[in-house]
């Protein structure tokens, strides 16, 4: 934000230090809409709604994970916001398969921990299994060859894992196939994360320790351990809130999606808290009725990310509705405190996405255009089916977003681009407690979100270069031209 007003601020120096003789040469041109966004949009604007998230999960047990009080809360502030703005508020409710975890402990010795199971690992019976604990030796791939348990009693062993160099699949699978009875992960930073491994292939119990918890196993090699982890599913109910412009063309929306919860471990000021505040604030300086051509929809949904509120909401959707959206502007936490300048991948230059709808490359550009322009450098961000972009990009709407980044390692080259620290994970403190008002990288989130202003703003005014729908001056210009044509300038000059 800060750069893009120095750079207007010198502009306007430059032409008043011209003689007055000269200065009348120098070509005003209005701001269009999406540099008066990001003009607009300000730091302390969004901050004032990180404010708001942490008081509320201080409130509330801590966190603002729905389904909860604090989760309510989070609702009532957005749903608030947008009716002051001008939005026309809507909620959209659905019913999914919450997975409610009854028991989730590893016992070692006098340690008893309480780790996150992943997603698509079977359960254990009540009581759990117990083996002796084969910790792997850490290093960049720890647990992805069976060489890595050299030395190591795996048969009826529970494995401890360092996560990184390859899917979490994989790994279970090399400890499965040595024998072991169980395998605990644990992560690179201090949250425990969620993970998924392939159910279809998963015959053993998994699960993922923080690395402070991590750290309390590792010399523990060859003690009892016991890991049990039982769930169960409960149909909840949760909702999203929409709010849309009343202003601008309803068949050719701009959709704008986030999620702004926490997890039950974490107030989430950065994840959902950076990404829900940037957008709130966006919705707030754009306001309810802007001259815009076309309508701009924002979406903060409901659930968490397994379960998100989009698919509901898009499946809810007629064709003709569908057809109604332009893109979908998807909105990931955007003030990681180690993190950087991601954009997600739309021409696949990462080779990781596959086919993508038509448009997201052009969505793309837009974002990193504005980046370079205000000399950020920028990264594609893959595209990995599991946000709620991959429910947009199934259904053939154009998709994109910016993004800094949460668990993965920050690598040399991306601390030489962007500062921070390489070998830490873009967010050290993803889904823990630490994930409060001190989490969050201020400079990183103020470009990020200047970088969302931007390409709302643009495409409000013209999806030209997506769809292939031009701007209304546009439209109207081409009309004026088919009437002038040669047979009705004759039949007028006759």
């Amino acid at each position: 934000m800060s750069r893009v007003r120095s750079a207007m601020a010198m502009a306007v120096i430059a032409v008043a230090a011209l003689p007055m003789g000269t200065a009348h040469a120098v070509p005003q041109t209005k701001p269009t809409l999406a540099e008066k966004l990001v003009e607009r949009v300000t730091l302390d604007g969004v901050n004032r709604h990180l404010l708001a998230w942490q008081r509320i999960a201080d409130r509330n047990g801590g966190h603002r994970a729905d389904p909860s009080p604090g989760f309510t809360k989070t609702q009532e502030y957005i749903e608030s916001t947008l009716r002051t703005a001008g939005f026309e508020v809507s909620s959209h409710e659905f019913t999914y398969d919450r997975v409610v975890i009854d028991k989730s402990v590893v016992v070692a010795g006098p340690v008893s921990l309480a780790p996150n199971p992943l997603i698509g690992s079977p359960d254990t019976a009540v009581g759990g299994v117990t083996g002796p604990l084969a910790v792997v030796p850490a290093d960049a791939d720890s647990g992805c060859q069976a060489t890595d348990y050299a030395g190591l009693n795996t048969v009826g062993a529970v494995a401890l894992v360092k996560r990184g160099g390859c899917a979490y699949t994989q790994k279970m699978l090399v400890a499965e196939g040595l024998g072991a009875i169980a395998v605990v992960f644990y992560n690179h930073s201090v949250g425990a994360v969620g993970g998924v491994v392939d159910a279809a292939q998963a015959r053993i119990p998994s699960a993922m320790l923080g690395s402070a918890d991590g750290a309390k196993l590792t010399g523990s090699s060859g003690v009892s351990t016991n890991v049990e982890v039982r769930r169960h599913v409960e149909a909840t109910t949760s909702r999203n809130v929409i709010g849309q412009t009343r202003t601008g063309r309803k068949d050719n929306v701009i959709l704008l999606g986030t999620h702004s919860d926490s997890v039950t471990t974490s107030p989430g000021v950065n994840d959902n808290g950076s990404n829900a505040a940037a957008t709130l604030e966006l919705a707030r300086k754009l306001g309810g009725s802007p001259r815009v051509n076309n309508a701009v929809r924002f979406a903060f949904w409901g659930a968490d990310v397994p379960h998100s509120g989009a698919a509901p909401y898009l499946n809810s959707l007629s064709d003709e509705q569908r057809l109604d959206l332009a893109m979908y502007l998807d909105v990931a936490p955007l003030g990681s405190p180690n993190g950087g300048h991601f954009v997600f991948d739309g021409d696949n230059s990462a080779g990781q996405a596959g086919a993508m709808p038509h448009g997201s490359a052009q969505i793309e550009k837009t974002l990193v255009d504005f980046m370079t322009s205000i000399g950020v450098q920028t990264e594609p961000a893959p595209v990995v089916g599991q946000g709620n972009y991959a429910t947009f990009i199934a259904a053939g709407i154009p998709t994109g977003g910016p993004f800094a980044g949460i668990p993965h390692i920050k690598t040399p080259a991306q601390a030489a681009k962007w500062g921070g620290t390489a070998g830490l994970a873009f967010d050290p403190c993803n889904l823990a407690p630490c994930d409060n008002l001190g989490n969050i990288n201020r400079d990183i989130l103020s470009r990020n979100a200047d970088a969302l202003a931007f390409v709302t703003g643009t495409y409000a005014m013209s999806t030209e270069d997506v769809n292939g729908i031009p701007p209304r001056d546009r439209r109207a210009a081409t009309r004026v031209a088919k009437s002038l044509t040669p047979a009705t300038v004759a039949g007028e000059n006759a």
